[in-house]
């Protein structure tokens, strides 16, 4: 996977959560929820996208590290949303789960890979 894939699945990933976070109750838990899933989602691709324009290794290294915790935060707030029930049945969240699971596993192995080809 490149570059602009994880861009645009990283994207996409927003877009999906917005999507899901429209059919919350309209109640202080379901904006309040959607509001800090929103963020934290959006935070992912938006730090990935800086992150790709690194001014250096260690610039890299600090912004993917804020794009794992802001992935594993989404993860957070998605466990929460469907533990709440606050999300209807049959909604994506599942998927969207995994997605965030994933990005996660992904940018935490990058970190790690950074981290030792830093010095080289």
């Amino acid at each position: 996977m490149n570059k602009q894939d994880l861009q645009l699945r990283t994207k996409n990933f927003h877009v999906a959560v917005i999507k899901l976070c429209g059919d919350f109750p309209r109640n202080a838990a379901g904006f309040e929820t959607a509001k800090q899933l929103i963020r934290s989602a959006g935070s992912v691709g938006a730090n990935y996208r800086a992150a790709c324009r690194g001014k250096s290794k260690a610039d890299f290294i600090y912004k993917i590290e804020i794009v794992v915790e802001e992935a594993d935060e989404s993860l957070y707030w998605l466990e929460v949303a469907k533990e709440a029930m606050l999300v209807p049945a049959g909604s994506d969240i599942d998927i969207l789960m995994k997605e965030a699971n994933e990005l996660v596993s992904i940018f935490n192995a990058t970190d790690i890979t950074a981290k030792k080809n830093k010095n080289k």
